[in-house]
């Protein structure tokens, strides 16, 4: 079996929730010496670390086909992970407790997709003698939400008519409407001077306190009379 050591690499330490996780004593192949490792199981493969704080497991073991066992070594809360066939490696551990022990074996005898094949199997044959032996009803799926009918078509109500504009706007200047249609600017005549500039500062005069309202009649008064006198200027010969 060829296995990609990135996505193995990746899969062991992502932030997904594991299976089970703890240390376990694992002994070598070639020597009889235990080695303190960090097991964690995620589905069906048991990954090994050298400690807690390691990116990148030491091995992988795929638990497909295996078989786990207690058997007696010289460590304390021994078990074994077996592999049918001659050549099959054998997997010896062993756990720091007997509850860890306990909780080791439950999870690797459950992590492989042939316990998971029989498990199915069985609630499959349990189903089948339930309906056979005239049993409740199981629930049936859900229908279709049937469609419910339309509501009737309200009574068309016609839009108020709007005010029609006039078909031809007043010229602009720069993007802006002028004062006047009438009167137009002749090279020569003077601009009507700005209004005069106040300074933003804490408030001293009546306006100052007064509603926007009213401050906008006053000002608009000012531009007025300021855009009379301009007008005129410009009448006058």
């Amino acid at each position: 079996m060829k296995l990609n050591e990135r996505s193995l690499a990746f899969y062991a330490t992502c932030d997904a929730p594991v299976d089970n996780a703890g240390f376990l004593y694992k002994k070598g192949g070639r020597h009889a010496a235990y080695h303190r490792r960090w097991f964690v199981l995620r589905g069906n493969m048991l990954f090994y670390f050298e400690d807690v704080a390691s990116r990148e497991p030491v091995g992988v073991i795929i638990l497909e086909g295996c078989t786990v066992e207690l058997v007696e070594a010289a460590e304390e809360f021994a078990f074994a992970v077996r592999f049918a066939g001659t050549r099959a490696r054998t997997y010896v551990l062993a756990a720091e407790s007997q509850a860890a022990m306990e909780g080791w074996v439950k999870a690797l005898s459950r992590a492989s997709f042939d316990y998971l094949r029989l498990v199915v199997r069985e609630l499959e044959q349990q189903l089948a003698a339930v309906r056979g032996a005239g049993g409740p009803a199981l629930p049936q799926p859900l229908s279709p939400t049937p469609a419910l009918p339309c509501a009737p078509a309200l009574p068309s109500i016609p839009a108020p008519a709007l005010p029609r504009w006039p078909s031809a706007l007043p010229p602009k200047e720069n993007g802006c409407a002028v004062w006047s249609t009438e009167a137009t600017f002749r090279p020569g005549s003077e601009p009507p001077p700005p209004p005069p500039r106040r300074r933003a500062s804490a408030p001293h005069g009546p306006l100052d306190l007064a509603p926007f309202a009213r401050l906008h009649e006053c000002y608009g008064q000012e531009i007025r009379a300021l855009r009379g006198q301009w007008l005129s200027s410009r009448v006058q010969p």
